[in-house]
């Protein structure tokens, strides 16, 4: 375990890196005439991926920092779905028609609180309106408390291949606390469902450092879902406390959250637990057997970040669409009105226009420190001069990081060899305040902006 000053050092609020420059650094001087221009500029030809949100949920986390709410009404679900085929055609008049796409995500929220009749129509307009890769990983998220019936079967029936599941922590005490009750038998019974309708993939998330949560008892859920429910991935997340972001989770025990040194413990088990069950680390927090193509990217330079976290889609576009979602160009990111009923106006008020309200250009500074950022977030180690000169950046670029890669190395979290920065076991963990070093948008420590890096 870290001492205390090491701790202490490495302790203050990151981003997550899943973009660069960070959600942060989004204004209003980015909106819907950026979001036209940059997917009219799309060469033709060019395959793009799709993220489509859904910000309902059947109940709401305390611990969850998503765009989300409970809506009980389906006939208002059903209007949003008819928003998001709107928003699929105004889309794809601008990028034009049969554009190949390579990854189709839904995420939320839960997309299963759409009717399926919903879900259907939206994914029948997808694949009417783009050329679906036939090897294109279409993925959705779902909450094996509320999984309707007759929902596996029609994900199988409309090519889904790959779900992704909540788990966080299987402690009774854990889950009271947290707002979300969930049984193991509940989960098995969720995984067995999506195999049984032919999703051949099953991604778990669990969290640490929740009220309540122990060692023990992380290690010990890490175990039991690796054993019992074998998924394919793991995404294990530090949960991240920002009540001055999501007021719900002000409900939240405060004083029952573990502090860092035992949060970074609970991670380590974790790690022990499923690297034991076979599993390969994966970047900063993901886990995948080692015949997946998440552990083969990795191995091979080619693992790719993004909003969804780790991901081996290569696709150079992300088109986001629903409410709050956010799309990802070369030439920078926009973000879609973020709340459902303020959305819908949009829609309906600027019949000719997107709904894209906020986002940021990238400069061409940006473009060199978001690859380094995330190779460094990939491939656990970077060669920022090598970079650099592919910019055509001076060789004196990051002389700025100098000193806090050499506190890192001291405090054996990475090693230099000349200019190649590399991450060790140790370092793992404060990956993202490593990739900071780089990052010419990060804030003063105690602006709270993000979550806790640990």
């Amino acid at each position: 375990m870290p001492p205390s000053d090491v701790l202490v050092r490495y302790g203050g609020n990151m981003p997550r890196y899943t973009s660069y420059p960070t959600a942060a650094q989004f204004d209003a001087s980015v909106g819907a005439a950026e979001a036209d221009a940059w997917l009219r500029a799309v060469p033709a030809g060019t395959p793009v991926s799709l993220y489509l949100h859904v910000p309902f949920c059947d109940m709401l986390c305390l611990f969850c920092g998503c765009n989300s709410s409970v809506v009980r009404d389906a006939d208002l679900r059903a209007a949003y779905a008819r928003l998001l085929i709107d928003e699929l055609h105004r889309v794809a008049a601008r990028l034009g028609a049969g554009r190949p796409v390579r990854h189709v995500q839904w995420g939320g929220g839960t997309p299963t609180t759409l009717p399926p009749e919903s879900m259907r129509a939206v994914m029948e307009t997808v694949h009417r309106l783009f050329a679906v890769e036939a090897d294109a990983e279409i993925a959705i998220e779902l909450d094996p408390r509320f999984l309707p019936d007759d929902y596996p079967p029609l994900l199988g029936a409309l090519g889904f291949n790959r779900a992704s599941l909540g788990v966080q922590d299987l402690d009774p005490a854990v889950q009271a606390a947290s707002g979300r009750v969930q049984s193991l038998e509940q989960t098995e019974d969720c995984v067995r469902r999506v195999r049984a309708a032919g999703l051949r993939s099953v991604n778990v998330d669990l969290i640490y450092g929740l009220p309540y949560q122990t060692v023990d008892g992380a290690g010990d859920t890490a175990l039991t879902v690796a054993e019992v429910l074998r998924p394919e991935r793991l995404a294990v997340f530090g949960y991240a406390h920002v009540p001055w972001k999501q007021k719900r989770q002000a409900l939240l025990p405060e004083a029952a959250l573990p502090p860092p040194v035992e949060r970074l413990a609970q991670r380590a088990r974790i790690d022990e637990a499923l690297r034991l069950s076979g599993y390969g680390a994966v970047g900063l927090d993901h886990y995948a057997r080692p015949d997946d193509a998440l552990c083969l990217a990795a191995a091979a330079g080619t693992l790719r970040r993004n909003f969804q976290g780790y991901t081996v889609d290569p696709a150079p576009v992300l088109v986001g669409v629903g409410a709050s979602a956010i799309s990802n160009f070369p030439q920078g990111m926009t973000q879609n009105v973020p709340a459902n009923a303020f959305y819908a106006r949009a829609m309906e008020t600027m019949p000719d226009s997107l709904p894209a309200v906020r986002g940021v250009c990238r400069t061409g500074d940006d473009r060199l420190r978001g690859e380094v950022i995330e190779r460094l977030m990939c491939d656990l180690q970077v060669d920022p001069a090598a970079i650099g000169a592919r910019h055509g950046a001076s060789t004196t670029w990051f002389d700025g990081a100098w000193p806090a890669l050499r506190q890192a190395e001291k405090d054996g979290l990475v090693v230099l060899d000349g200019p190649v920065v590399r991450v060790t076991e140790k370092g793992r963990p404060f990956l993202r305040n490593i990739a900071s070093v780089f990052d010419a948008h990060h804030v003063p420590a105690g602006v709270k902006r993000h979550a806790g890096a640990l």
